[in-house]
């Protein structure tokens, strides 16, 4: 009966080597990608602990008191009593000192509480769980409408340079770029609204209305459109111009020539592999605009059209130093940007191939 020869000490040596410096390449290339996942996962958590801290202190750094703003004279609820202002105070915690408050806060929060809003009685969390899915149906619409118009026409121009259309969208597009989001948004609502009555005049729904299954959407939808164009025409200005100078950089690429080379029809080679390569940029663009527009564009757009919003509540809560709701809003806002940063880095970090594990 033949013996299977055994391997010499040798060559169990160079094994156990070879298969060490495998395992050791392996977690070179791959430890430090999962560890810069931790890295910015770590980071989002400090991120969002630092704005629930100024969240609770820029607020009471404002001039002006919650309980003078609710009971100022000419106002509904003016009353000329200091015990009354005592007892409001008391109630809102208001006569506690801020580290007092700021511990009732992050108890609040740990919760899921965001406290009272001193000018309505009502709990915060309910109002803006009635707000925020108006908001995020509005950034969506908005984000999807540009993606659908401003990508195309990126990857077209870019890939016809020089071209008659690329240079009259290029013009046009540089032209329009700066304008102000709340100068436009004033010109479409006096235009469309105000004259021509194709738009409503504001909200997000008929008021008093019966409308169920499609005539329902068909009024949210129509309500939703004037200020989701607006908000669009505002994002794909910067994607269209991103992804027509990342095309334009791919078009000299190895890639194309061997492409061509082959025979691959140019519809392929302009959007299976021209335009694929050059989305990432313009995926960190569209990251930054979704961060921008729960800013300052939601609240100007949201204000314009009496759109029943996160932005328009934030603004009637600076207006009244309603600290509840300024806080519950501020915090909404900022976690979703900070939230959208985090996905965007995430995903730019799997779409790039030199990242990518």
């Amino acid at each position: 009966m033949n013996r299977i020869a055994e391997p010499a000490p040798a060559d169990l040596d160079r094994a156990g080597t070879t298969v060490a410096e495998g395992a050791i390449d392996l977690l070179v290339t791959r430890s430090p990608q999962r560890r810069s996942r931790w890295v910015a996962v770590g980071a989002y958590l400090a991120t969002v602990f630092v704005l629930i801290t100024f969240n609770f202190a820029l607020p009471r750094l404002m001039p002006g008191d919650p309980i003078d703003a609710l009971m100022a004279f000419g106002s509904p609820n003016y009353v000329d009593d200091d015990e009354t202002r005592a007892n409001l105070a008391r109630y809102y915690r208001l006569d506690e000192s801020l580290p007092e408050q700021y511990l009732h806060y992050l108890q609040g929060l740990a919760r899921g509480d965001l406290g009272v809003s001193v000018v309505t009685n009502v709990s915060v969390t309910e109002e803006l769980g009635d707000r925020v899915g108006w908001s995020f149906l509005l950034i969506a619409t908005a984000t999807g409408l540009s993606m659908l118009i401003g990508l195309p026409l990126g990857v077209h121009s870019g890939w016809k340079r020089g071209k008659k259309l690329d240079r009259g969208l290029l013009g046009f597009f540089l032209a329009v770029q700066n304008l102000p989001i709340f100068i436009l948004g004033a010109v479409a609502f006096v235009v469309f609204s105000a004259q021509l009555g194709i738009f409503p005049s504001g909200g997000a729904t008929t008021p008093f209305n019966e409308y169920r299954g499609i005539a329902e959407v068909l009024d949210i939808a129509r309500h939703l459109a004037l200020p989701a164009i607006l908000m669009a025409f505002d994002f794909l200005t910067y994607q269209y111009l991103v992804m027509r100078s990342s095309m334009v950089s791919e078009l000299g690429s190895d890639y194309l020539l061997g492409g061509r080379a082959k025979g691959l029809r140019e519809r392929r080679l302009k959007y299976g592999y021209a335009a694929r390569n050059a989305l990432l940029p313009v995926v960190t663009v569209i990251g930054l605009q979704a961060s921008v527009a729960v800013g300052a564009g939601l609240i100007i757009v949201e204000r314009i059209f009496s759109y029943p919003g996160v932005g328009g509540y934030m603004f009637y809560a600076i207006g009244t130093r309603d600290y509840p709701a300024m806080q519950g809003a501020f915090l909404v806002l900022t976690v979703t940007v900070v939230t959208t940063n985090l996905l965007v880095d995430l995903l730019s970090r799997r779409l790039d191939p030199r990242t990518a594990s």
